[in-house]
């Protein structure tokens, strides 16, 4: 195809619209452009074909021999872009959303609330992926990631989901009988942190505890340290949405709060990156988010 022999495609789009509608006025209206721009494109390509394409009709118009074959053609060929355009859009719309989420916040907190989602929301599809490590959601096609941190990622969009307030927590066996009111309460209890999320224990440390001399069990995951401690191995210090539910329950028994200062689970999305679906989940996840604050 020699592109060079071939007219804007602004104009030509102009003139279907003018040939179907017969009058520069409602076309214009249809392309949200102005009543002499749709003239002016289409004495272009008259120009440009040196052919007659409208001409007037009393006080409308009327589409000359070579017009009517040039407004059939082009109304095919729109109409073959357009069904390629719709075709492709159906197919990433029915698609599952791909989303990336830590694997604490997906066992604490997403799961025991998605059923609800589910049920409201049974024609959308959800490919969730536990991961510890930050994935590069462009290059791998994610269509949302849920992460903890201070929502500052360049060339991605973030929303706070839940404020970054940390407990410390432990089974109320555990303190029972003691009077806990602050950190220095407990530091001749063992601990229990997870390996890979050593900045809890700096934000810790950030109060003025020295953990040198504190009994840390490292575990490879959140999961197992929040198990570990509805079992009593140890004090630990999580994000209050993770264990929000244990507290309430009676499970775990909070001793004091640390404020995390800007720090929370942000919902990260690529901006203009909107499959079918997206918008509803997210405010799903805004609304439970909501009725836990």
């Amino acid at each position: 195809m020699n592109w060079n022999r071939i007219p804007s495609l602004a104009g030509l789009r102009a003139f279907e619209a003018a040939a179907r509608c017969l009058s520069f006025s409602k076309a214009a209206k249809e392309l949200n452009v102005t009543h002499a721009a749709i003239a002016q494109h289409v004495r272009n390509l008259e120009a440009d074909f040196s052919e007659s394409l409208l001409v007037r009709q009393g006080r409308g118009l009327a589409l000359t021999a070579n017009g009517v074959q040039l407004a059939e053609s082009l109304q095919v060929g729109f109409d073959e872009i357009a069904r390629g355009v719709e075709n492709l859009r159906a197919k990433n719309e029915d698609r599952p959303l791909n989303i990336t989420i830590t694997p604490a916040f997906a066992t604490s907190w997403l799961m025991p609330r998605i059923g609800e989602f589910w049920a409201n929301h049974p024609d959308i599809s959800l490919n969730l992926n536990p991961s510890i490590g930050l994935v590069d959601i462009i290059r791998d096609s994610f269509d949302l990631a849920i992460r903890f941190g201070d929502g500052n990622w360049p060339n991605l969009t973030s929303e706070l989901l839940t404020d970054g307030d940390f407990w410390v927590v432990s089974h109320p066996d555990l303190i029972r009988g003691r009077a806990v009111n602050c950190l220095g309460d407990v530091t001749d209890l063992p601990w229990i942190l997870e390996s890979q999320m050593m900045e809890r224990r700096a934000i810790i440390e950030r109060e003025g505890i020295d953990f040198e001399n504190v009994d840390i069990k490292l575990m490879d995951t959140n999961g197992m340290v929040i198990s570990g401690a509805l079992a009593g191995l140890g004090v630990t210090v999580q994000p209050k949405s993770l264990v929000q539910a244990e507290i309430k329950a009676g499970a775990l028994a909070k001793i004091c709060e640390i404020r995390g200062e800007g720090l929370g689970y942000y919902l990260v999305t690529v901006p203009n990156r909107a499959p079918k679906g997206l918008k509803v989940f997210r405010a799903w996840l805004r609304s439970a988010a909501a009725r836990d604050a």
